[in-house]
């Protein structure tokens, strides 16, 4: 079966899955309810389920159960890739993920894999919401052919292994599992850590059979998939802010009334200040969870991240050559 045709045939199916509502409008009218598509490759006990179903939550409540929402997670409807071209060709209207994935096709969102470019989650939530860079991003999203209507996060990547990493030369030679993204994989070697792309299905039989040392990962992901049960240690590199972005196809917005698309924006402002305190107070839940099983969380000191930031300074400055230096000094200040 040709992807285009197995693309439809599951939203086809989603459709179907969802069901077909009809409801009183008025009178005798009837009108035919649809409940569209959103999909994630994330698993159902994450922040990205969270972000996903307020948003669907909300849609319903602001037009009085008119338009319905349904949340496909876990990769049910394709992959991050498979996610993403989907969305862009249509076929499903809504989708929520990581932007590492989303780089290949718009590469000025490389400025997201800056590394080491904020010491807190305030100072990075305040970039994205200035209106200068969140202007200039949603014109990235617009010609990629998506509406971007939020980014929220699952705080910082962190480095899960077996060996304590105390100083720079404790990364040496660490085979760490990262995403296919050429950003990730320059910053662990410039660390000197031997980065591996691998399907994040195969990770935690990887570390089982010690295929690879270590990997990469914000909090939520570590435990929601326990990966922590076949590793010694957390390092709290918090490398990078691990972004989560909710995008719809971008004529999918514009054919609808204005009305509507209000109540997109409404939605999602509202799903993503819910997100990002959902965020916020599961981190340290998370964090009990693997201080109880006998795995030690290490953070890094000062003198230690500058050595981190230095070490990395190479990706930081092929990340300012390759995007527009406007996105670029807007979210780096």
């Amino acid at each position: 079966m040709r992807k285009k045709t197995f693309k439809t045939v599951m939203l086809i199916m989603a459709i179907l899955l969802s069901g077909i509502i009809l409801a009183s409008c008025g009178g005798d009218e009837k009108e035919q309810r649809y409940a569209y598509p959103l999909a994630t490759a994330s698993p159902e006990d994450t922040v990205t389920q969270i972000y996903a179903e307020k948003f669907a939550e909300e849609v319903s409540k602001l037009s009085d159960g008119r338009i319905k929402i349904q949340v496909y997670p876990n990769s049910t409807l394709g992959g991050d890739r498979e996610l993403l071209e989907s969305c862009k060709d249509g076929d499903i209207p809504f989708v929520v993920q990581n932007t590492a994935p989303q780089v290949t096709f718009m590469p000025d969102l490389a400025v997201f894999d800056v590394p080491c470019a904020f010491a807190d989650l305030e100072s990075c939530r305040e970039a994205i919401d200035n209106a200068e860079f969140r202007g200039l991003i949603d014109s990235v999203y617009e010609e990629g052919g998506y509406q971007l209507l939020g980014i929220a996060d699952q705080g910082f990547r962190v480095m899960s292994t077996n060996k304590a990493v105390k100083s720079l030369g404790d990364f040496k030679g660490q085979k760490i599992r990262t995403m296919e993204n050429p950003y990730h994989l320059a910053f662990w070697k410039a660390l000197g850590a031997n980065p591996t792309p691998m399907s994040f299905a195969e990770v935690y039989i990887g570390l089982q059979q010690h295929t690879i040392d270590a990997q990469e990962n914000p909090y939520e992901v570590i435990v929601s998939n326990r990966l922590y049960e076949q590793q010694d240690y957390i390092v709290e590199t918090n490398h990078l802010p691990h972004l989560i972005t909710l995008i719809m196809n971008d004529d999918f917005y514009k054919d609808m009334p204005a009305e509507d698309r209000e109540i997109m924006t409404q939605a999602a402002e509202t799903a993503t200040a819910y997100a990002r305190q959902a965020s916020d107070e599961r981190i340290a839940d998370r964090v009990k969870t693997i201080e109880d099983s006998g795995t030690e969380v290490l953070s890094v000191d000062e003198n230690m991240r500058g050595e981190i930031v230095d070490a990395s300074a190479s990706v930081r400055d092929s990340i300012k050559a390759k995007v527009s230096p406007d996105i670029f000094n807007a979210y780096i200040r």
